[in-house]
């Protein structure tokens, strides 16, 4: 006899009709646009300037990515880190800080520097030597470095070990705005954070430093004012959609989680030229959303395998077929296929969405494995939860549909991700351990069982908190290997569709970090800032 239907209590959305009714007017940046595009000339001037050091380039470049515009420069950043890491540098007489900034610049754009850059800060023992804690600002930016290393590479992993440590220890003796810089790095790691987040956080440090007439502060604010308008426009219509649909009142158990959605599109990609990849993105998020409700908050056994029959066939007569509270669902989903196609068939692409429907079609092939087990009750093996795990972290389907609204992901792009690379088997299964972490607590105390976590408990007889432990350091192996994914000359020809990869990582962490599911119980902070708080623009930047 099947159980009884269960049904999560999720919290309400936040939001209402905010971003439908409400829209920020750009003009009142209009004043400032001129003297922004003369700071911007000349950053392209001290850019590719053969005047510039390569210390002043490299400070530069690390401000503009902080600072969140550096998209103005992709190319010309791109070409200055070949030139100066052919130059084969010899760091032998420079400090912690400039080394340690060029060693995370240079291995973030894909360049194997060495790690032995960094021994003649450590002792015979292999172990940094204490008279560098003295220099602070050295050791965040070795902190800050300790992160982008890969399976091995002993070095950053004492660095990391010995950095957090001391940091840890004195940052409350520090002053403002190194003091919120540390803090800031401790709880969310440059490396992993999403880069739109991180340039909110960074500008109002950079602008303590520098002061609120400092150029380069003006133009990121502007920048990120800007952009936060586009994001608007974009969401505004993400919501519209959402709202037509009407899913919502059709299926009262769902998450209504369209702002986060949407976030976690920001997350992947936030440079103004990927506008339809976000909005395109941002529904599938909301889709995949909607089916997951459905096989873990709602639905019995049986109607989820008439369902996932139903996707399998990928056919409008499977609509009779189906429970009636799936029906709206199941169209839904069919329709933004077939507008999608119509879509990109102009570009001759209609191709594209069949590598998404494919992801769709194992995703739901594994939520119904998944469902069986919450539905009886029962935990399964833990590397049996792994197995479709990795699938049910979505990433497996909206990897593909990150790359639908880019214009250049071309069909050969499409069959390797299909073929599952390992940057892509990491990602998956980092989005699985970072999931099984951040909902263990609302899934207990929902009185379901939290099944990444306690499967392992009981596989191999530990307490949850070291269970947790376990999670945290096999996800450290997985942002290990995305890393090493990430560098010459083992890269996939496409940097920028890795980088869309290598952000879902991103997106998991910064949602479900600090043991908390951040999609299931709203991201206040992070949207109001990303999308709702503007910055105010000194005054004196205005053109007379």
């Amino acid at each position: 006899m099947e159980s009884p239907r269960s049904e999560f209590k999720f919290p309400p959305n936040l939001w209402g009709d905010q971003f439908i009714d409400h829209f920020p007017d750009p003009k009142y940046l209009e004043k400032y646009l001129e003297s922004m595009e003369e700071v911007i000339s000349e950053v392209e001037r001290l850019l590719t300037s053969p005047e510039s050091t390569m210390r002043e380039i490299m400070n530069i470049i690390d401000y503009l990515e902080r600072l969140g515009f550096s998209y103005r420069f992709e190319n010309e950043i791109e070409e200055k880190l070949q030139e100066l890491f052919l130059l084969n540098i010899d760091y032998d007489h420079d400090d912690l800080f400039t080394v340690a900034l060029h060693f995370r610049l240079f291995r973030q754009h894909g360049h194997r520097i060495s790690t032995d850059v960094f021994l003649k800060w450590m002792d015979e023992n292999g172990k940094f030597r204490e008279s560098i804690k003295s220099d602070v600002k050295g050791m965040l930016r070795l902190y800050e470095a300790s992160h982008v290393g890969t399976d091995g590479e002993t070095i950053l992993n004492e660095a990391l070990a010995f950095t957090t440590d001391a940091l840890e220890s004195m940052v409350r003796n520090l002053e403002s705005p190194l003091k919120e810089h540390v803090e800031r790095a401790l709880v969310q790691p440059l490396h992993l954070g999403i880069q739109r987040l991180e340039a909110r956080s960074y500008i109002g440090i950079y602008e303590e430093l520098n002061g609120t007439d400092d150029d380069l502060a003006n133009v990121a604010k502007i920048e990120y004012n800007l952009l936060q308008i586009l994001h608007r426009k974009e969401l505004q219509q993400v919501s519209r959609w959402w709202n037509e649909l009407g899913l919502i009142s059709k299926l009262p158990y769902a998450r209504d989680r369209i702002e986060e959605c949407f976030f976690c599109a920001v997350g992947v990609y936030h440079e103004p030229q990927y506008s339809r990849a976000r909005v395109i993105l941002a529904k599938s998020v909301a889709i995949a959303s909607l089916i997951e409700d459905t096989y873990k908050a709602y639905g019995k056994i049986r109607e989820l395998e008439v369902f996932t029959e139903a996707i399998r066939r990928w056919d409008s007569e499977e609509i009779c077929g189906l429970p009636e509270y799936m029906r709206p669902l199941y169209e839904a989903i069919l329709e933004f296929y077939t507008q999608l196609e119509e879509e990109l068939a102009k570009e001759r692409r209609s191709y594209a969405p069949n590598y998404a429907i494919k992801g769709l079609k194992e995703l739901v092939k594994y939520y119904l494995e998944e469902a069986k087990y919450y539905i009886r009750g029962k935990l399964p093996p833990f590397f049996e939860r792994v197995r479709f795990g990795m699938i049910t972290s979505t990433f497996g389907y909206l990897v593909p549909s990150s790359f639908l609204g880019i214009e250049s992901a071309r069909k050969e792009d499409f069959e390797w991700i299909s073929d599952k690379p390992k940057i892509l088997d990491a990602t998956l299964i980092n989005g699985c351990l970072l999931n099984d972490i951040g909902s263990y607590e609302f899934e207990m105390e929902s009185g379901h069982i939290a099944m990444g976590i306690e499967s392992y408990m009981k596989d191999m007889d530990v307490t949850k908190n070291r269970a947790v432990r376990e999670f945290t350091k096999l996800s450290s192996r997985e942002w290990e290997i995305c890393n090493e994914e990430m560098l010459r000359p083992s890269f996939y020809k496409s940097r920028d569709l890795l980088t869309r990869i290598f952000n879902f990582n991103r997106v998991a962490y910064v949602t479900f970090k600090d043991k908390e599911n951040g999609y299931t119980q709203p991201l206040k902070t992070h949207i109001l800032a990303m999308l709702v708080d503007a910055f105010e623009i000194s005054q004196s930047f205005a053109t007379n």
